[in-house]
């Protein structure tokens, strides 16, 4: 198989200012945290406290740490996991105050280059570059760069993802279907009216609709800019109230309302990937490492019986995401070299050996290195998604998935800082349409006040 190389999917140029007062306030205004854990280190050992999502690939690395500390005996690791939505509002917490509570935190390429700008974070390339054969030029470089800034990496990719729809062959031969090659949104809405089996409990669809700009407006988004929609436009225009964005979230609401799983109001990406490895769902757009989880014999029914096509686009050429979730040492940590010690492991090449031959090589971490593609038995495994999920992230890129250009960097996010509020608030709207509780126009009316109040600081600026 053909490895691609990416370009960078946003020049640093069109990052948008990042103000350090103001980002200050809005990351901290996110509330205070409250550390939570187990484990405590010898008065001979030096404790690092690391900062996860819950996610099945983190714990697949709690339950692999002790093979850290075995090289390490000096370093005792403290886990504290979390579920996303919480994990990202007490990280934030933690960090944007100088909170000093952990060593190790897992963000994204949203938080990256604005905490590294802000100087909330270690710059990892002097590291990097002492640590022999760590090789960085190894990692993918679309997610190379979103984690960089000013060309050092100031975290490093645990796991990298797009976005694509996957879907149960079994319930399509069943059904008499067929899924295109490159699916538009209207032939998925189609597919799953046909495929809803609500007598069998298996849903057409299972789509995010749990509030949190990295829940429901993850995949929403995409959405949004592939109907030609989106948050802003070139002049910090608010886009939410426009006829295509309306057009896309309408679409969204009604397709998971109608032929998705049962509470969508309240299911985000853990709920899905649950439904959805279990047979009661025949398709699930979200990221491509799910396949860690669904090709997973030992917990999945359904490994083996997927097939994967193309995010579902309707004006744009692709409609998927760019993301990863990445380590990063905060600046007030007293633990740096342990810290980068755990880092370093959890983000190597051999890590991702230990977990194919210690838990399963449909289990590792797709998506941050090239090589991870090379190695025989996990190129045996990943026939059917490894250039699906490779495919994916190289056309993660604005110009591919958008139809107008935009100020900011971000695919199915806004790399600005007010964004993490702004998401949220968008979010809880979007999640209450979804419930039936409100309509989609005043979701979207009310989401508009919000997006008109953060707009006003950049037009602002830009008038200055």
């Amino acid at each position: 198989m053909r490895i691609p190389t990416h370009p960078s999917a946003h020049p640093p140029e069109a990052r948008a200012p990042r103000p350090r007062g103001r980002a200050l306030a809005a990351l901290a205004a996110v509330g205070a945290l409250v550390l939570t854990g187990c484990g405590s280190a010898d008065a001979s050992e030096e404790e690092i406290v690391v900062a996860i999502v819950a996610n099945p690939q983190m714990q697949d690395a709690i339950s692999l740490e002790e093979k850290f500390e075995a090289e390490h005996p000096d370093v005792n690791v403290r886990f504290v996991s979390l579920p996303e939505n919480e994990a990202r509002a007490k990280i934030t917490a933690s960090v944007a105050t100088g909170g000093g509570e952990f060593d190790v935190v897992m963000i994204s390429n949203y938080e990256t280059p604005t905490w590294a700008e802000n100087g909330w974070i270690e710059n990892l390339q002097p590291y990097i570059d002492r640590t022999e054969g760590y090789d960085d030029a190894d990692f993918i470089s679309s997610i190379r760069s979103a984690l960089s800034y000013e060309g050092d990496m100031h975290s490093v990719p645990f796991y990298g993802e797009s976005s694509f729809l996957v879907y149960n062959k079994e319930l399509f031969d069943k059904a008499g279907v067929t899924m295109p090659e490159k699916p538009s949104w209207t032939q998925v809405q189609q597919l799953a009216a046909k495929l809803d089996d609500p007598a069998n409990d298996v849903s057409g669809i299972c789509l995010r609709g749990l509030a949190g700009w990295g829940e429901v407006m993850a995949p929403l988004t995409t959405v949004m800019n592939t109907y030609g929609g989106g948050w802003f436009d070139q002049d910090w225009n608010p886009t939410l109230t426009s006829p295509e964005t309306t057009r896309a979230v309408n679409d969204y609401v009604s397709l998971v309302q109608e032929h998705g799983q049962a509470g969508p109001a309240t299911s985000g990406y853990g709920d899905c990937i649950t439904l959805y490895s279990q047979g009661q769902t025949a398709m699930w757009y979200d990221a491509t490492a799910m396949v860690s989880t669904i090709e997973d014999p030992s917990s999945s029914t359904v490994a083996g019986k997927n097939g994967y096509v193309p995010a579902p686009t309707m004006d744009t050429e692709a409609a998927g995401w760019l993301y990863s979730w990445s380590l990063a040492i905060p600046s007030t940590s007293e633990h740096k070299d342990a810290a980068w010690d755990f880092v370093s492991w959890m983000t190597d090449k051999d890590y991702i050996k230990l977990v194919g031959n210690e838990i399963g090589w449909e289990r590792i971490p797709p998506g941050s290195r090239y090589s991870t593609y090379e190695i025989p038995e996990y190129r045996e495994i990943s026939q059917a998604y490894a250039e699906p999920t490779l495919t994916a992230m190289n056309n993660a890129t604005q110009e591919n998935t958008m139809t107008h250009p935009v100020p900011y960097e971000g695919i199915q996010f806004v790399a600005i800082p007010e964004f993490q509020d702004l998401g949220t608030r968008v979010g809880q709207q979007i999640s209450a349409a979804i419930a039936g509780q409100i309509t989609v126009e005043e979701a979207l009316q009310q989401s508009q006040a919000y997006a008109e109040d953060v707009a006003a600081v950049y037009q602002r600026e830009n008038r200055e």
